[in-house]
């Protein structure tokens, strides 16, 4: 009698495995009827793609059958967070407390597309745009790419699941929907120039302009915005932008377009694998330190620089590593056949003067601005009479100021100037 009970249970499980194998796609193939138009929808608000969406509200629900999704209309497993001050529901997850498994807050929704809609602002939230902001560079039609992104942005735990993400999409054919949105994805913004656009970054497309740049988060400001401004918008207190951004001393100083202003304190390294900078006409060490990310002292360490000097134009800077010697043009004695090549990563602005130097001079290294000085022609302009500046793209008033020996108020006063907003092509009195 047993073995009969045996059997039959073994056929009764088989018998239900089956119905489930059937069952399971047909549950989700009305869940993706259910919830296909609000993917589509929020696909063209935000840029994430539809077929990612539908197949992670598919994985993370178990197609909507989880007991999160069932009770508290989560379906992708948001937790609370801090500042949540919605609904709440809790359940056993991942979290400990003194080694022991304790029940987390996730999030409680009133519906399944307020979900939907919450999913996609967990994902341009400006706050974490240094984990998820990249995805929003890449096609919204390469769901792969949007998988494996998410993936190693650390959305889930499971080593496997951006395979998991892509089988799911790939058997529903989840693809279809993401070209179905092609060209009407209304909040995908184009990328916007920079002053500089040769480091990498990572754009919410939320936050307008927030950013990564060696792994420090920054923001663009906007004509005629201070750092109070910034700081309002950013949730980063006054104080800490000036601190971060070391020529920064107003907190009602006016700010130029696109100017970077970095809201976390700059790295002392810099993390990509480019090692020199070239210096551009009229830029700072201080323009270097804001490009790269780098804290400005620690480029004047680098390089072995007094502070408060600059360097000449085409000198090269050091991003990583330290110089062996501080750059400055030398006066060299031989001709020019006689200089010794240098490599690329070593190179720097020689000055080759005339190879007999007349017999009371004493060859000796000369500093840019010394050079400079022995190499202007006669004037026979007086100290009064008024010099200009054309304005060019990436010019500010306080490198402009640095690139003349002046100050930002001189020559604020002398063009009438209100504030320190300047446009390339612009014509300014600078003497």
């Amino acid at each position: 009698m047993p073995v009969i009970f045996s059997r039959l249970a073994l056929l009764l499980s088989l018998i239900c495995s089956s119905v489930i194998a059937v069952a399971q796609p047909s549950d989700r193939y009305a869940y993706i009827d259910q919830f296909r138009t609000i993917a589509i929808e929020e696909m063209q608000r935000t840029g994430i793609p539809a077929s990612i969406k539908l197949g992670q509200g598919i994985l993370e629900s178990g197609g909507g059958s989880s007991e999160l999704a069932r009770k508290a209309n989560n379906h992708f497993g948001i937790k609370c967070g801090a500042g949540w001050n919605g609904g709440t529901f809790y359940r056993e997850d991942d979290d400990y407390h003194n080694g022991k498994l304790i029940k987390s807050c996730f999030r409680s929704f009133s519906s399944a597309e307020e979900c939907y809609r919450a999913h996609s602002d967990f994902l341009t939230d400006p706050n974490k745009a240094y984990r998820y902001g990249f995805l929003f560079d890449l096609d919204p039609l390469d769901y792969k790419a949007w998988a494996k992104g998410l993936h190693k942005a650390g959305y889930a735990t499971s080593k496997t699941y951006s395979e998991k993400l892509i089988n799911v999409i790939e058997q529903y054919q989840l693809y279809e929907l993401d070209r179905h949105s092609e060209g009407i994805i209304a909040s995908r913004p184009e990328k916007k120039p920079h002053h500089h656009t040769n480091t990498p970054v990572a754009v919410s497309p939320t936050s307008g302009n927030l950013m990564l740049v060696n792994d420090v988060k920054v923001v663009q400001a906007k004509s005629g915005e201070t750092p109070d401004d910034i700081a309002d918008r950013t949730r980063v207190k006054t104080w800490r932008l000036l601190k971060y951004n070391e020529h920064l001393d107003n907190p009602e100083q006016a700010l130029e377009e696109g100017e970077r202003i970095y809201l976390q304190p700059k790295r002392s390294t810099y993390r990509e694998k480019k090692k020199w900078h070239e210096v551009k006409e009229g830029q700072t060490l201080y323009d270097i330190s804001q490009l790269y990310g780098l804290k400005l002292d620690k480029i004047y360490k680098r390089n072995r620089m007094e502070p408060g000097t600059e360097p000449a134009t085409g000198e090269q800077i050091r991003l990583r590593g330290k110089r062996k010697s501080p750059p400055e043009l030398l006066l060299q004695s031989s001709t020019e056949s006689d200089v010794q090549p240098h490599s690329e990563a070593e190179s720097f602005m020689l000055d080759v003067p005339d190879p007999e130097p007349a017999p009371s001079q004493e060859a000796h290294p000369l500093t840019p601005s010394d050079q400079v000085q022995q190499n202007a022609p006669e004037s026979n302009v007086s100290d009064t009479d008024p010099e200009y500046h054309e304005v060019s793209p990436g010019d500010t008033l306080y490198s402009i100021s640095r690139r003349y020996q002046t100050t930002v108020p001189q020559i604020q006063q002398l063009n009438n100037l209100t504030d320190t907003l300047i446009s390339p092509g612009q014509r300014i009195r600078v003497k």
